[in-house]
């Protein structure tokens, strides 16, 4: 599980990155006038508030005056700037919504093509190295969006803001602007060396939220399993422990939560009394207007606010810093080189052959070899019986040619794509249309007649029925029986005529006829098989056998000339 501490210069290189690559992506442009509209809507919203502070300090004058009819005037004038100052801030939190739905939805097809591309996602889940990727994809890329783009329009709502107002506070007092720069550098100070630890707490708090959820799934998707098997015991242990995790860190973060509200509260309570110190002795003499007070004041809360933007925002920012950290790892190690991690077993593509060049593969447990110096090619058309006592060198020998992360050395050429089709003991079937599980490798189209007689002859014309026809969403580990699914899969494999089809211990499930029925078939259409299966299969369904001994060592049994 990736951790890591979060340092200012970092997360920063990482922001300015993360926006660079959106504003340079095909849907930069949009994103570019979008950020322009709202740009101009800001200073629009910031023209309209130093309009307001003037006409606010007027009709204040006009109340202490008793002016009845400078009132009047002075109250439309006041409705029609709040009029406009609404549509402005309306207009602009749309745009402000649509661009960051913009930003989430190019960021996480970014994403998610890297997470699926060159198996990153299956290298990730086998070496742990990053925690909880789902939720990253999800819900921080959401939250970092959002919080990108209200902190962005925050610092420059700030920045036009000190622009408005410093010559506003200026003109009423000058002490009154030193102040205020004071008092929220000071301010800005003492948050961050209160509230600094929340960067990292927050990380951590993300990541026990996700564990802890993830053994909920865990639970609910193995519901039955864990009954029959009455382990709820083991499994409320686990979530327990998980949950104390996280409790105790979130305790944490409330203290620090607590002592840096005490400071921020009290320091927003301030904003309010200072600028009456400062500036009513002037009125108390006569040298200004009472209105001016309420100008000041106004002037003054909205420059403090804008220097004191990481008093206000610590918190906010401190779960952004984590969310931003999370998603780069998330990216980073998705986006890493092959060749920064390339395995020890090669694996070459050609079309013509399957073939082991001095293969060694070791167990995952001791690291002991399974199976020593396996050199062997099956050309097209060959049907090759895997078998022995030796069953862990059999399956690690499936595992590795079908790609999965596997401990050894060697290697091993096979078609490319589609060109070989991998039926585990448990296949697996994508939630989806019957079509779109019988189809996800077939090239081209494949007319209804074709699949409806292939389900006849398999023995699975009821599914249609079970399924609630081609075009219906299922769940299908959980619809079907294993002996099912496995006959779905070796319908995906008649469907799509690979060169070659590896199955591993599929005779667990179905009677052996019912296997050399399906094997016959694969013959019937020209595909080489290799089938991990039973020493006591009828050999002349193969062309030749591959036994694994117990010590590593294999032999290598030609059926017929």
């Amino acid at each position: 599980m990736d951790r890591q501490n979060i340092p200012v210069k970092i997360t920063t290189a990482r922001f300015v990155r993360a926006v660079r690559n959106f504003a340079n992506s095909e849907t930069g442009g949009r994103a570019k006038m979008l950020f322009a509209a709202l740009v101009l809507l800001l200073c629009g919203a910031n023209g309209l508030n130093v309009v307001n502070s003037y006409v606010g300090r007027n009709f204040m004058t006009s109340i202490a005056d008793r002016d009845k009819a400078q009132f009047l005037q002075l109250a439309f004038l006041y409705i029609v700037v709040f009029a406009a100052s609404t549509v402005v801030s309306v207009i602009a939190r749309f745009a402000e919504e649509r661009l960051g739905l913009l930003w989430r939805e190019n960021l996480t097809r970014r994403t998610v093509g890297l997470y699926l591309a060159d198996r990153a996602y299956y290298r990730l889940d086998t070496t742990g190295e990053l925690a909880n990727p789902d939720q990253r994809i999800s819900e921080d890329m959401r939250a970092f969006t959002v919080t990108t783009l209200s902190f962005v329009l925050m610092a420059l709502n700030s920045a036009l803001t000190i622009l408005a107002f410093s010559g506003v506070l200026w003109s009423i007092s000058p002490l009154l602007f030193i102040v205020s720069v004071a008092y929220a550098a000071c301010g800005s100070f003492l948050t961050i060396v209160l509230g600094r630890p929340l960067v990292k707490l927050n990380y951590d708090q993300l990541d026990k939220e996700a564990s802890f959820r993830s053994g909920l799934i865990h639970l609910r998707q193995n519901a039955e399993s864990i009954m029959v098997a009455r382990r709820e015991g083991r499994h409320a242990e686990r979530l327990l422990h998980r949950l104390d995790e996280l409790v105790a860190n979130f305790r944490q973060i409330t203290a620090i939560n607590r002592n840096v509200g005490f400071f921020t509260t009290g320091y927003n309570w301030m904003i309010q009394i200072i600028p009456a110190l400062i500036v009513a002795p002037a009125y108390i003499d006569g040298k200004i207007e009472f209105g001016v007070i309420s100008q000041s004041a106004m002037a003054f809360s909205a420059l403090v606010a804008a220097f004191s933007l990481i008093v206000t925002q610590f918190q906010s920012l401190s779960s952004f810093a984590a969310v931003l950290a999370r998603l780069s790892s998330m990216v980073e190690a998705v986006d890493k080189p092959r060749d920064a991690a390339r395995p020890a077993i090669e694996i070459v593509e050609d079309e013509g052959r399957l073939a082991y060049e001095r293969l060694t593969l070791q167990s995952s447990t001791n690291g002991a070899p399974v199976l020593k110096d396996l050199s062997i090619s099956i050309p097209l058309g060959m049907r090759v019986l895997l078998t022995g006592p030796n069953q862990a060198a059999r399956v690690a020998l499936f595992r590795a040619t079908a790609g999965a992360q596997t401990a050894g050395a060697g290697r091993i050429i096979r078609p490319g794509g589609d060109g070989i089709i991998f039926l585990a003991q448990r296949p697996y079937s994508p939630p989806g249309t019957l079509r779109q599980v019988l189809m996800r490798h077939a090239r081209g189209e494949v007319s209804d007649e074709r699949i409806f007689a292939l389900l006849r002859e398999l023995g699975l014309e009821q599914l249609l029925t079970q399924a609630g026809g081609m075009d219906a969403e299922q769940d299908w580990s959980t619809l079907l029986s294993l002996r099912e699914q496995q006959l779905l899969g070796f319908a995906d494999i008649l469907l799509n005529g690979p060169r070659f089809a590896f199955l591993d211990r599929v005779g667990g499930a179905m009677p052996p006829a019912e296997i050399q029925r399906l094997l016959h078939k694969l013959s019937e259409n020209s595909i080489a098989y290799v089938n991990n299966g039973d020493a006591d299969e009828p050999h002349d369904l193969y062309d030749a056998v591959l036994e694994c001994g117990e010590d590593g060592a294999w032999t290598w049994t030609p059926s017929r000339g």
